[in-house]
């Protein structure tokens, strides 16, 4: 049995103390290489922290790794940027192999040489192995060279050799490395950590040399440099995709600024982007052919240091005003709510009080106005991007739009409009918002970003564009040449290459298709949703405002199926008044009227959502954390004054609440006894309906003990989806595979309809799979009584509706569930299409 032990580190120099949030380099902060802490120094000698060998010493002397006899490594990196310096200003005092003991010296440097010539002097001790920590001094303190800073509980001994693997080892073609320093301590953490992601036994080869290619420092002590050829060797279930995804990080620099492809080599094997088909997945749906146009972001040069503060400040406040007036502008002309509030939400980016500490702190320090913003955006983005929520990752793109918008006004660099040619498809790692909506629809016919999500803001600007997009795409999408002839296929998340004349011609004629069939449905709209054998499917809206209710209606939504409340409480300081929601709860119940029903999710936030005056604590997976009804139940004061709020708007509309995040019994019925306390409080006897979201996997296989205790069901197919395959749907890797037309999905859906059928309740699908053409027939014929969609979508869904004969959904249901894949699931129901309707694809919205 392991045994835990106490290691003792000492600080390697002396200076102040400063926590590792604060250190102005996304990649040191975030934590990516390893957990820690940073000294601004006072003394000239780094010495060892603990006792150990000296597992990489660099060439360029500015950092050096030690490893224990227990497998604690621990690295130490001088200055920031320093390797830039190509060793002027050390002198290394031991060499790799070397036994040290603790407070030896390890380097000595030139303070003076340093602060003149890099970025920073600011030196980090870094745990790279993982090891729990409790510091020995606070934050900002002064320190001597030699004192107690940290305890480490240690365990069993670790060894960073690889582990090995049964099977013949596949290899990469030789990638030219494109960093101008080698694989230093940034690219080399980007590195270790994307091979971590795979099972495979992986190296890293370098001539006769080769290292473990998950561990830090047995990568950095390859002592790469630019143009070595390497490659990546993997044994394992997914060695193959190892190897590939591996090789194409290498040859971009591992998202190292300024790394580019060393002259005359190919970056990446040439076989890599001769697949005629790259696939990722929908993010607005369309298709359209043209030729590729590479977004490459424009190269801002700032200065570091400035000699007047006051001017840096005025220069910065002048800035995010003219930034808040721009975004003004792009509220004003957005078409929808939700793109207004994107907008909305970037203007409050530029209010954090956070954001505005950090720059105002440098630019005291004597930094620039640039360098302070920049460096306050860029590592509260990272910080965001490491915490591993969907929500945070999308703050992160926002606050990195935020960030060089204002850094651009603060520079007087002007964004020029791009100089694209005609029938132009863009091709971009990732697109920011208002790189977004400043596309011009008569150039550019659509894009494909091999980041991003199909519920980002980005895909949000994309579908009131009336733009295709697809996300997720394999990196080799980024080596396709300028005017390569594409054909993007959104709605099945496909770019096609060198597409057959044929092809093309179909497209074209498909497109006419769908532009008749656009106005033919807005003509229709009004008409129920009736299928052809005389089964009515009720079409309802998923809104978060007055504005989307009120555009429904207009579009032929026969009421709300789902109302996300959370909008009323988020991106504030402080939570609505109780007026503010009863207003909101009553104008929206007001523009359906007594006849339509009004469906309000209770409070989804928690996790991935947090609030700003919700005190919670940081979670390690927010997605199986405290979210939804979770969080309002350990809170039951925030669920008693929604629930009062909510109760004010009944009797104008059918009012419905609805649970999410539920997951058992007792979670159902502790809400309803706070939902029946609060209703006497009020003088109310007719209770709303209430009914849960079914977005778990228990909930649905309990369905069947639910049904009897709620008056509904609504299905959230985005997270069954997730939680059922165990896949982020905005992972930019598994996007394409966590589908909700998976088998597994769709027997749980059949499962709950069967279950509330059984007890006389109704049974709705609130989730994107409902806001789909192709799945229509589908969920008709799984039972599904109705869809909540998309606003803009609801004039498409019930002319699908009306398209269709139940009977015969219900046959091809019963066929759909016995079969193995989603890519199954999609070709049955297309072929059902072509065979018994005219084609109709998924609209642009």
């Amino acid at each position: 049995m392991a045994t835990t032990q106490h290691l003792q580190l000492l600080a390697p120099l002396s200076g102040v103390l400063v926590p590792l949030e604060q250190v102005p380099d996304p990649v040191f902060s975030s934590r990516v290489i390893g957990d820690g802490l940073c000294i601004d120094p006072t003394s000239q000698t780094l010495c060892a922290p603990l006792a150990g060998v000296v597992s990489n010493v660099q060439d360029s002397g500015h950092a050096v790794s030690i490893t224990d006899d227990n497998g604690v490594q621990v690295l130490m990196h001088i200055g920031l940027d320093t390797v830039n310096l190509a060793g002027q200003g050390f002198s290394r005092l031991v060499s790799e192999g070397q036994r040290v003991e603790a407070g030896q010296p390890l380097i000595e440097f030139d303070a003076d040489y340093i602060a003149v010539h890099a970025r920073s002097l600011l030196t980090l001790l870094l745990v790279v192995s993982g090891e729990p920590f409790t510091w020995r001094v606070a934050g900002n303190a002064l320190v001597d060279s030699g004192q107690p800073l940290l305890q480490l509980e240690v365990g069993t001994p670790t060894s960073t050799a690889m582990p090995e693997e049964e099977g013949e080892a596949l290899f990469s073609k030789p990638v030219m490395l494109p960093n101008a320093n080698g694989l230093h301590a940034r690219p080399a953490a980007v590195f270790a950590q994307a091979a971590k992601g795979f099972k495979a036994s992986i190296c890293l080869h370098k001539r006769q040399a080769s290292a473990n290619a998950k561990s830090l420092v047995a990568v950095m002590a390859l002592q790469t440099a630019q143009g070595d050829a390497l490659q990546v060797s993997a044994v394992g279930v997914d060695a193959e995709a190892a190897i590939k995804a591996l090789a194409e990080l290498l040859a971009s620099g591992c998202g190292e600024a300024g790394a580019a492809p060393v002259a005359g080599e190919p970056a990446v094997a040439v076989a890599a982007v001769t697949d005629t088909l790259l696939r990722g997945v929908c993010a607005s749906a369309g298709s359209a052919f043209g030729q590729v146009v590479q977004v490459t972001e424009q190269a801002l040069e700032i200065a570091e240091s400035a000699a007047n503060p006051a001017a840096e400040r005025a220069s910065l406040k002048r800035a995010l005003v003219q930034a808040a007036e721009a975004l003004q502008v792009l509220r004003d002309q957005a078409g929808s709510t939700a793109q207004g509030e994107i907008f909305q939400a970037h203007q409050e980016l530029l209010e954090d009080p956070s954001l505005l500490e950090q720059a105002q702190a440098l630019i005291a320090e004597g930094k620039s106005a640039a360098f302070a913003w920049n460096s306050a955006t860029h590592a509260t983005a990272e910080l965001f991007k490491s915490l591993n929520g969907t929500l945070l990752a999308e703050r992160a793109l926002d606050l990195e739009d935020v960030g060089q918008r204002v850094l651009r006004l603060i520079l007087g660099v002007r964004e020029d409009a791009w100089a694209l040619p005609e029938r132009a498809i863009l091709i971009a790692g990732q697109l920011t918002p208002s790189q977004t909506a400043g596309l011009d629809p008569r150039k550019v016919l659509g894009f494909a970003t091999v980041g991003g999500g199909a519920t980002s803001h980005v895909a949000i600007l994309a579908r009131a564009l009336g733009l295709p997009a697809i996300c997720g795409l394999p990196a080799q999408a980024l080596a396709l040449a300028n005017g390569t002839q594409v054909l993007l296929d959104a709605d099945r998340g496909e770019l096609h290459l060198q597409p057959a004349p044929a092809l093309i011609e179909q497209l074209q004629a498909t497109r006419l298709q769908q532009q008749q069939r656009q106005r033919e449905e807005r003509e229709q709209s009004g008409l129920p949703a009736m299928t052809r054998d005389g089964h009515h499917i009720e079409v309802t809206a998923n809104i978060a405002s007055l504005a989307e209710a009120e555009q429904a209606m207009e579009l032929g939504g026969e009421g709300v199926g789902l109302l996300r409340s959370e909008f009323l409480y988020q991106d504030r300081s402080v939570a609505p008044s109780h007026e503010d929601q009863v207003a909101t709860y009553s104008a929206i119940a007001g523009a359906l009227g007594p006849a339509r029903n009004l469906v309000v999710r209770t409070l989804d936030v928690g996790g991935d959502k947090p609030l700003a005056y919700v005190p919670m604590e940081a979670e390690t997976n927010p997605f199986l954390g405290m979210r939804g009804v979770r969080l309002c139940l350990e809170r039951p004061q925030l669920l008693r004054e929604q629930f009062r709020a909510i109760l004010a708007s009944a009797g104008l509309a059918r009012l419905h609440i609805m649970l999410p995040m539920v997951s058992q019994l007792s979670e159902l019925r502790q809400a309803r006894r706070i939902l029946e306390d609060e209703a006497q409080a009020l003088g109310i006897e007719a209770l709303p309906k209430l009914g849960i979201m079914v977005e778990v996997p228990s909930a649905a296989l309990l369905a069947d003990l639910f049904a009897p205790e709620v008056d509904f069901f609504s299905i959230g197919t985005n997270d069954l989806t997730q939680y059922t395959l165990a896949m982020d749907r905005d992972h930019p890797r598994l996007a394409s595979q966590a589908d909700s037309f998976h088998p597994a999905v769709l027997r749980l859906i059949a499962s709950t309809v069967k279950a509330a059928h059984a007890h006389d309740k109704w049974v709705g699908v609130c989730g994107a799979l409902a806001s789909e053409v192709l799945a229509v027939p589908l969920l008709l014929g799984l039972g599904v009584d109705e869809l909540s969609v998309s606003v803009p979508l609801i004039p498409a869904i019930k002319a699908s509706v009306r398209e269709v004969e139940l009977s015969q959904c219900q046959a091809l249901a019963g066929r759909i569930l016995g079969l193995e894949s989603a890519e199954q699931v999609r070709e049955a129901l297309l072929q059902h299409r072509q065979a018994t309707q005219a084609p109709s694809p998924v609209l642009e919205n």
